[in-house]
């Protein structure tokens, strides 16, 4: 009898010890610093207009793979006449059907700008009207840039 309540005695000190080490050590966690929380994207509405200006942070740019290219002037194929052209890929359409580009007119900077499609022969855009021939426009990110533009998913 002796023996078991040794035994009994033994388990329940054993017990204690590790439940006071285990308490004592969740104690003692490192504090935890609050991160600074860089905004990747600032949306600012542009003064009498529906349309806003995307600012992205640096980060953003790189993990979105934002790229631009030039509106050009090409000879139109079915013209004789140079037309203004932008890649496919920059071209994005609202809901209501119009046909937009994201304009670039600063680093980082993204404006929506209006166009009218003339037609769509391969991978180029040409327009009735539209930005400047030489206006930076997005090529890559465009629906990225429209759902941040309108905070889809937020």
């Amino acid at each position: 009898m002796n023996r078991v309540l040794n035994f009994a005695m033994a388990g329940l000190v054993t017990t204690m010890l590790l439940t006071t080490v285990l308490l004592t050590t969740g104690c003692n966690k490192p504090s935890v610093v609050a991160a600074e929380h860089i905004q990747p994207a600032s949306v600012e509405k542009i003064d009498g207009s529906a349309i806003s200006r995307v600012t992205l942070s640096e980060d953003a740019m790189k993990r979105l793979d934002i790229q631009t290219a030039a509106i050009t002037e090409q000879k139109s194929p079915r013209k004789d006449a140079q037309q203004k052209a932008v890649p496919y890929s920059a071209l994005i359409y609202d809901p209501q059907g119009n046909s937009w580009v994201y304009t670039s007119p600063d680093a980082r900077v993204f404006v929506r700008a209006p166009i009218d499609v003339d037609f769509i022969q391969d991978d180029l855009v040409f327009l009735k009207d539209g930005p400047e021939a030489g206006t930076a426009v997005a090529i890559v990110g465009v629906a990225e840039l429209y759902g941040t533009e309108f905070t889809v998913g937020h």
